[in-house]
C-alpha cells in the first residue's frame, strides 16, 4: 500500500475516533455510540472479530489463556480474561446467575476491565495507526503536491481539497475549529486554545469550493472577533489581497513538508 494511501486511512481513522468520542458521556448524559461509525473504524482494526450470543467481541489474539478482549457496545469495555469469561460478565444465562460465584462476577469486574470508554477509543485509534507504513520519500511528498497543482489547473476541487488535506496532514495542521467552519471551504491551520474559551486560528490555508480559491493566510483569527467568518469569505471571494494564493500555495506546503523532513 502507498504511503499516500496509507496516510488516507490515518486521516480517516482519527476523524472517525473524535466523533465517536464526542458521543461519549456518562450514564446519566444519555449519550449514545453511533454504531455505524463505530463499525466503520473496526474495519481498521486488526484483532479477529466473534460473535458470542448478543456480543461483538474483538480479541487480541486466539492464544490460549487471559488475553485483551474489547466488547463493541456504548461501554467499549477491554478486557484483560477470557473469552468465557467475558461472556458470563456481560451475557449471562439465567441459569449463570444463579451461581453466587457468578453473580459477584458479574457485579463487579474491576479485577479484570482495562479501559472503559474514551481509554479504549484511544487505544482503538491507536493500534489502528500503528499497523500502518508511513515509510516514504521526498518524491511521495512531491507527488502529492504536484497532484494538488494539476487537480487545481483542471478545476478538480475534490482533488484540490485531497492533497491540501495530506499536506496539512504532513504539517500537523489542524482542521477548522467549530468557530471558523465555513460550509463549502476546507480549512487547515494552527490552533491555540486560550484562556476563556477563546480560540485562536493562523496562520492557515484555505480553499473554497464556491470560488475555486486556493490561499495561504499568515494571519491568526480569535474566535471572539465577530467578523472573523466574513473575513475569511472576502479573502476567498479574493477581495481581500492574500500573500500566496492558486497553486503556489501547494508549492509552500510541499517546500514546508520536505524542509521538515530534514529536521
Amino acid at each position: 500500500m502507498s504511503f499516500k494511501e496509507n496516510l488516507l486511512k490515518k486521516i480517516t481513522i482519527n476523524r472517525l475516533a473524535e466523533s465517536i468520542a464526542g458521543e461519549i458521556g456518562p450514564v446519566e448524559s444519555g449519550k449514545r455510540i453511533d454504531k455505524n461509525r463505530l463499525q466503520q473504524l473496526m474495519t481498521f482494526f486488526p484483532w479477529s472479530h466473534r460473535k458470542e450470543r448478543d456480543l461483538d467481541l474483538y480479541i487480541e489474539n486466539e492464544l490460549p489463556g487471559n488475553k485483551n478482549i474489547l466488547v463493541l457496545d456504548n461501554d467499549l469495555t477491554l478486557y484483560h480474561t477470557r473469552v468465557e469469561d467475558v461472556i458470563l460478565r456481560k451475557s449471562p444465562t439465567v441459569k449463570e446467575m444463579i451461581s453466587i460465584r457468578n453473580a459477584i462476577k458479574i457485579l463487579n469486574d474491576k479485577d479484570v476491565v482495562v479501559s472503559r470508554k474514551a481509554k479504549s477509543l484511544e487505544t482503538i485509534r491507536s493500534i489502528c495507526i500503528n499497523q500502518l507504513n508511513f515509510s516514504h520519500t521526498d518524491a511521495d511528498i512531491v507527488d502529492i503536491a504536484q497532484e494538488g497543482i494539476m487537480a487545481f489547473k483542471i478545476n478538480d476541487n475534490n482533488g484540490v481539497a485531497e492533497s491540501l488535506m495530506l499536506l496539512a496532514e504532513l504539517l500537523h495542521l489542524s482542521p477548522a475549529p467549530r468557530a471558523f467552519m465555513v460550509d463549502h471551504f476546507d480549512l487547515y491551520g494552527q490552533v491555540t486554545e486560550k484562556s476563556g474559551e477563546e480560540i485562536e486560528f493562523g496562520p492557515l490555508v484555505m480553499f473554497s469550493r464556491p470560488n475555486h480559491t486556493l490561499i495561504a493566510v499568515e494571519r491568526v483569527f480569535s474566535s471572539r472577533d465577530k467578523n472573523r467568518l466574513a473575513t475569511l469569505k472576502a479573502m476567498a471571494a479574493e477581495k481581500t489581497e492574500a500573500a500566496i494564493s492558486g497553486t503556489s500555495v501547494f508549492e509552500l506546503m510541499q517546500a514546508k513538508a520536505l524542509a521538515a523532513e530534514t529536521r
